[in-house]
């Protein structure tokens, strides 16, 4: 069977639990990605002579299986492990942890038992079928496991990862494309963990020649394990100080050393290096890398920029995340900056939104480096980008929507309104050279200003109401039955505030709408014919061709954004559609009937929740939830469990009435709480055996009669889910795949994102509601009626307070 993405996930994160405590994150990550990397490697090589990495007789995982419960076990590990470096050229990388440190792990059988337990996280996954033509299931794991390890290590220790989302965007717009050649090279002299060069690569069909290099020792380990799990094992790391010493580099004709020039380049340095200088003198540099300016002892940003543009070919582009200080700091850095504008390599510079990295909390900068065309060029394209993510806990996260505009708007150089356009030199020029974004784009929202003469005589300004323009053009009549003419210039609202949001959903005009904006939904599911994936497939190719579709579908689309409408498809994808593509590809349409028995060990609780408990057994559906088998086999048992829920709560609802109303301190049933101050049905009985007067028997009667009552119902339906359950669980083995693909396509996935887009022109609507509502509750009572208002109640309060002997003195 398939491992999901979001199972795998699970279990390789509760494999860091079994570590906390002993260490943080940035240790502990070296000990279980050196296990994911071991049993990966393990099985998918094991016994291939020919494989990439080979597994010398006692170095596989299953060697440290054994080791369960070995009182030498962390010791053992570590020989294992040595003995597969040895063999593949990995010492240094796959050791750097090490399985028997006591501090670390703890002593004796807290050892013991911590491995023993690590190790059999692992045992249980089968990672044979990581890899699903070209779908790297396991590397995604990986930088899954790197955000995670990122997130926990805090602000010191977090760098060594590039927000996988942020790498995308570097990767698409240095203008890799499905034309690149495989020899084309690509170049990051940080690599950290190799995140950025590894998307890189994936943007060509047939991936790229790799090159990095890491001063971390730990860090360009883990670089290369992930090279290894993303099947590019001749990705070419270094360790080592690029600036100090670059090991990328070649002879000229003269016999002196040059750097070595590439194809592409992406890095994310890190910020404001204060001690760049140590190992190097930038006046007498070798590499000739300083040409345009020496940066600032104390800051080393610009010297990152300098040596990628002197590593790249006379036709490279490259990609670099800096801090926007570089944009407009001045002395040394203006000078290189004006040098490098005036050389026209800077082709375009992205603003992206604060606290996005791990290292640091402020915002960054991704500098497009072009040289192919710099000496035509005579603009810079500017996007500023900082107003689109989302929260993910204490960071913020780009969305699939925001990496897709960002990409859209630069490379097909699209001019926006707020958020991008190009800056020719002469404007730069005429402000000192100085590239901060928002001297060149506005990107903030429009103030929205109170009309004082509205405020003093009443009316709502057209102007207010024609700066909704887009929606009255959807909406022609609309406009007139929320307002009409009050004075010349303003206007008044025909109906109460309250009544907005249902006048305009019950409008033709917004029922024609919405039926409108599901047409290119209902074209576009019969083009992605989802019934028709097969065995093998990528899923990523799937979901690549599906949601260019769906954005390009919603393109023309009034009112709505194609990007949200992408974001939904995007968002259901991540959550739940791309498991269930990656099981049937992997295990066919007949996955759909499998359901999977929950084991735990004793002790221990499920790692999932059932999806159906048939007597003790309980199950998980591998693809179908039992609820869409009974809503399409079962949908009279349904309806009938539906009422018997009814039933149900009305009679809970009726007893629990009952029961407040007559268990006070002085009430009929107080005799009847019990230690808890519980009515129960043993405390009636009881209390009635005592119970001498007529009213308080006649309370507990009935009393114990809604009990019964309550209690026939809750029967009634268990007894009915039980049979419907039962139902279901033995229909599963009988679908066939048209059943499946129904079920799963129709019912499952299209009638889900069907859903939220009817929501989504929902909410477009809301907000239209939202700002009627708002300007008419704005303006309702002008200043001389509240005026007016003010002066009555004060009239009345003195009219009280004279009624009353109080009267103020003048």
């Amino acid at each position: 069977m398939a491992i999901k993405k979001n199972e795998l996930y699970s279990s390789l994160w509760s494999s860091c639990d079994e570590l906390r405590g002993g260490m943080d994150a940035s240790q502990y990550k070296d000990y279980v990605l050196t296990l994911l990397f071991m049993k990966y490697v393990s099985d998918k090589y094991k016994g291939d002579p020919y494989g990439m990495i080979l597994v010398p007789p006692g170095a596989s995982y299953d060697d440290m299986v054994a080791l369960k419960g070995d009182k030498e076990i962390g010791d053992k590990i570590n020989k294992i492990i040595s003995a597969l470096a040895e063999e593949n050229d990995l010492k240094g990388v796959i050791d750097v942890a090490d399985f028997n440190d006591e501090e670390r792990l703890g002593k004796g059988k807290e050892m013991i038992d911590r491995l023993s337990k690590l190790v059999g996280i692992f045992e249980g996954m089968d990672l044979t079928s990581n890899r699903a033509d070209g779908d790297d299931l396991l590397g995604d794991a990986y930088e899954y496991l790197m955000r995670h390890f990122a997130t926990e290590s805090g602000k010191s220790k977090g760098q060594f990862y590039t927000p996988s989302e942020v790498s995308r965007i570097l990767s698409k717009v240095i203008g890799i494309s499905d034309k690149t050649p495989q020899d084309a090279t690509v170049y990051d002299p940080t690599c950290g963990s190799g995140s950025l060069l590894l998307k890189a690569s994936d943007e060509a069909p047939r991936g790229l020649s790799i090159f990095g290099q890491e001063m971390d020792n730990a860090t360009s380990a883990l670089a290369r394990m992930n090279m290894i799990l993303h099947n590019n094992a001749t990705a070419k790391i270094w360790k080592g100080n690029t600036l100090a010493d670059p090991q990328w580099k070649e002879a000229t004709t003269h016999g002196k050393a040059q750097l070595k020039t590439f194809d592409f380049a992406v890095a994310n340095p890190p910020f404001s290096n204060k001690n760049w200088t140590s190992g190097i003198n930038p006046a007498e540099d070798e590499f000739d890398r300083f040409t345009w300016g020496i940066p600032p002892e104390k800051n080393g940003d610009y010297t990152f920029l300098l040596h990628i543009i002197k590593s790249l070919k006379s036709t490279g582009k490259g990609a670099v995340i800096l801090p926007h200080g570089v944009l407009f700091r001045g002395n040394a850095e203006a000078r290189i900056r004006e040098n490098l504008i005036k050389q026209g390599y800077i082709q375009g510079i992205i603003g992206l939104p604060a606290n996005l990295f791990y290292g640091t909390g402020i915002p960054a900068c991704i500098i497009v480096i072009d040289k192919d065309r710099s000496v035509y060029r005579d603009s810079i394209f500017m996007v500023d980008a900082s107003k689109g993510f989302m929260k993910d806990g204490n960071k913020n996260r780009l969305r699939s929507q925001d990496i897709h505009k960002i990409v859209d708007v630069f490379t097909k150089q699209l001019e926006l309104p707020r958020y991008s356009r190009k800056v020719p030199f002469t404007e730069i020029a005429a402000n000192d050279y100085n590239l901060n974004i928002p001297r060149y784009i506005d990107s903030s929202e429009p103030e929205d200003l109170h009309d004082l003469s509205a405020h003093l005589q009443g009316g709502i300004p057209n102007a207010d109401i024609e700066a909704l323009n887009n929606y009255w053009q959807v909406f022609a009549s609309l406009r007139s039955c929320l307002f009409e003419p009050a004075r010349p210039s303003y206007s008044q609202a025909r109906i109460k505030a309250s009544e907005v949001k249902a006048t305009i959903l019950q409008h033709e005009e917004f029922k024609t709408f919405a039926a409108q904006s599901l047409i290119p939904f209902t074209q576009w599911k019969e083009r992605a014919q989802l019934k028709t994936i097969q065995l093998g497939e990528q899923p990523k190719a799937i979901i690549h061709r599906i949601s260019e579709d769906l954005l390009e579908s919603y393109a023309q689309s009034a009112l709505l954004s194609k990007y949200d409408i992408y974001q939904i498809l995007m968002d259901y994808w991540a959550e739940v559609m791309q498991d269930d593509v990656y099981v049937l590809v992997q295990d066919g349409w007949q996955a759909g009937r499998v359901l999977r028995e929950l084991t735990a060990n004793k002790g221990e609780k499920l790692k999932e929740t059932p999806d159906l408990v048939i007597g003790k057994s309980k199950y998980k559906a591998e693809l179908i939830p039992p609820v869409l088998i009974a809503e399409r086999f079962f949908s009279s048992q349904l309806r009938q469990i539906e009422q018997l829920q009814a039933n149900l709560d009305s009679a809970t609802q009726e007893l629990e009435s009952f029961v407040e109303e007559h268990s006070g301190e002085e009430g009929l049933l107080c005799e009847a709480l019990n230690d808890k101050d519980k009515v129960t049905a043993a405390s009636v009985k009881a209390r009635l055996k005592l119970a001498a007067d007529v009213e308080e028997r006649k309370v507990l009667q009935q009393c114990s009669k809604l009990m019964d009552a309550e209690s026939h119902a809750k029967k009634a339906l268990k007894t009915a889910q039980d049979e419907l359950d039962l139902a279901i669980f033995k229909h599963y083995s009988t679908l066939d795949e048209e059943d499946i693909k129904v079920l799963l396509v129709d019912d499952k996935w299209l009638a889900t994102l069907q859903s939220n887009i009817v929501a989504e022109i929902e909410r477009v609507t809301q907000q239209l509601a939202n700002r009627v509502k708002e300007l008419e509750e704005r303006y309702s009572e002008p200043l001389p009626a509240i005026t007016q208002s003010v002066e009555n109640l004060s009239d009345k309060v003195a009219g009280h307070l004279k009624a009353m002997g109080l009267e103020w003195a003048e």
